[in-house]
């Protein structure tokens, strides 16, 4: 009797896991430095000194997401045609002082501009990224790469929340803003000796925009696809931006915990969420690679993790601390079952290789889009009603919307087209 075996997987190089391990820990510094304003935010001085009301600091909290939205398309555009090395240095950098000057700033005005620089230069984090990956990691592979790279999205927030409230009771919100900062310039020297440069040569340019010009935006956004990720991309990133923009205020003022211990909490939360999401991405790599059709099994994982997600409503209804905490920790934890499988879904499975930078910078509108509309409108439910129960309920809609919208719009056949260059 003939027995048939698997082919051997390809062994993937060592050099690809370390940069993606530096592209991980380069989100997660983006995200330890775009969320330590909600700890500041939680801070009685901070508030104080830039007399702040609820709807101030909603607007606040969202100044960073208008600017990171704006520049997607110009990011995407640039790694497709320039490589990710160089433009990623600058861009890093730029943030990273960007950042450590908002502790010098005296007048709202200036923490505004702060924040639309960071916004900005952080613009380059994710085009960046996904192209690397996609350039990179072959099919059975991007569910657990995107799962690694979305551990810094979460241990961003679960390590800087704390870290940073730490900061400010230690020191002050101000010189929270410059250790933050300027630490994270570390990271680039590991980055500018590991990672080889693919900025292309005059010859490789011409190829470049070649192939770059068989991706046109209108042809993206033509795509029933990119207008289901980037719904999804929405519907998930209004509930995760709740919660690195709301959830410490949440926490303290609602709840009664110290600030210091809202920091633990957000940790638990976002540490839930990164360890989830990684374990579900491998897990769907292992699925496909014994034969199950891709699509299908990211899709089942995303609509799992939309649906878990729902359980923040049993948050707001809890009766004691323990139960809320409990029930806050649980859902954006179970989130995770979506997080890794709907990034290599939207952005590498259902995309043509060519077409990532621009179609990644395309959805990366709606999660800026996401981040911006969550933060600003639950500063005015919360201003209007009093309490967070009415932004938390706001959340529940959108992910539902999310699990419908993955099984009607996220189709092969309504894949973006390209032309051969």
């Amino acid at each position: 009797m003939e027995t048939t075996t698997r082919p051997a997987r390809p062994r993937t190089p060592l050099r690809i896991w370390v940069v993606l391990g530096l592209l991980m820990a380069g989100l997660l510094i983006s995200f330890i430095d775009r969320t330590s304003l909600s700890s500041a935010l939680a801070d009685k001085h901070f508030i104080e000194q830039f007399a702040l009301s609820s709807v101030d600091r909603g607007w606040l909290n969202s100044a960073f997401f208008w600017s990171y939205g704006l520049m997607q398309l110009p990011m995407g555009w640039l790694v497709d045609r320039y490589g990710v090395k160089w433009p990623y240095t600058v861009c890093f950098a730029l943030w990273c002082l960007a950042t450590a000057a908002t502790g010098a700033v005296t007048a709202l005005m200036g923490l505004i501009i702060m924040r639309l620089v960071v916004g900005a230069a952080e613009a380059i984090v994710i085009p960046a990224s996904y192209r690397w990956i996609g350039n990179n990691m072959s099919e059975h592979h991007k569910g657990l790469a995107a799962g690694i790279l979305s551990m810094g999205g979460k241990f961003g927030p679960a390590i800087g929340a704390p870290v940073a409230a730490w900061m400010i009771v230690t020191w002050s919100w101000s010189w929270m803003f410059v250790l933050t900062g300027l630490l994270g310039l570390l990271w680039l020297v590991p980055w500018l000796l590991c990672v080889k440069s693919d900025l292309p040569s005059k010859e490789q340019l011409i190829v470049s925009k070649a192939h770059a010009a068989s991706v046109t935006l209108s042809s993206i956004l033509k795509s029933p696809v990119i207008w289901g990720a980037m719904i999804n991309n929405f519907c998930y990133g209004y509930f995760t931006f709740y919660c690195m923009t709301w959830m410490p205020a949440y926490l303290v003022e609602q709840r009664g915990l110290s600030l210091k211990d809202s920091g633990l909490y957000t940790f638990f939360s976002f540490a839930g969420i990164a360890i989830v999401a990684t374990a579900a991405g491998w897990l769907a790599d292992r699925i496909i690679e014994r034969g199950h059709n891709a699509v299908m099994v990211r899709k089942a994982f995303v609509i799992a993790g939309f649906i878990g997600g729902t359980t923040v409503l049993l948050g707001t209804t809890a009766g004691s601390l323990e139960a809320a905490l409990f029930w806050n920790v649980l859902s954006l934890t179970l989130l995770g079952l979506a997080t890794a499988n709907n990034l290599a879904l939207c952005k590498l499975t259902l995309i043509p290789k060519q077409a990532i930078g621009l179609a990644t910078g395309v959805q990366q509108l709606a999660t800026s889009l996401a981040g911006g509309v969550s933060a600003s409108l639950s500063g005015w439910l919360l201003h209007t009603s009093g309490s967070y129960d009415l932004p938390m309920k706001v959340i529940v809609v959108f992910l539902l919307i999310g699990a419908v919208n993955t099984v009607v719009l996220l189709q092969p056949k309504w894949a973006p087209k390209v032309a051969a260059p």
